[in-house]
């Protein structure tokens, strides 16, 4: 049975839809394809249908990860059903999930156990989220990411161990 991962930031221009490409090729390299489906969605609607930031796009594609085929969403209540985990890149996109989740306290919401990003950094463990890149310089996009690559990895780990 796979397990079913949904991305999530503010627009599902930047962080998000990096995660998805970011953790699509981890899988497929580590040869878990067959066994993790990966989505992205935004908070808010402004992006729905558009590909992600340029920006990230450039940056990402140095790295090797192509986004130009993703799509921006918007999450919705029934993710909640679809998802085994629904991972969050901030505070704020946690609050906002757990606020449509049937328990106003988080934890396993209607089926889909929400998580943060930042639990599963190995290298960056000081950080406090992924922060959005969107405002900023080539800096904040770099930043955005290492944290996703150092949080993709802990969470391929903790799939692999069966426990979170």
């Amino acid at each position: 049975m796979k397990t079913k991962l949904l991305f999530i930031c503010l627009g599902n221009i930047c962080r998000s839809p990096a995660a998805e490409a970011v953790m699509r090729q981890k899988a497929e390299e580590r040869h878990l394809s067959a066994d993790i489906l990966v989505d992205s969605a935004g908070i808010g609607s402004w992006h729905v249908g558009e590909q992600p930031d340029r920006r990230m796009q450039k940056h990402a594609a140095r790295r090797g990860y192509d986004l130009s085929a993703l799509r921006a969403r918007q999450f919705r209540s029934d993710d909640f059903q679809k998802f085994d985990y629904i991972v969050v890149m901030d505070e704020e996109n946690y609050h906002d999930v757990t606020a449509r989740a049937a328990s106003p306290h988080g934890g396993r919401a209607e089926g889909a156990q929400v998580l943060r990003m930042k639990d599963y950094f190995t290298r960056h463990k000081g950080r406090q989220s992924v922060p959005d890149p969107y405002y900023g310089g080539s800096d904040g996009f770099e930043l955005a990411l290492d944290l996703i690559e150092d949080g993709c990895d802990g969470l391929l780990r903790m799939l692999a161990d069966g426990k979170d």
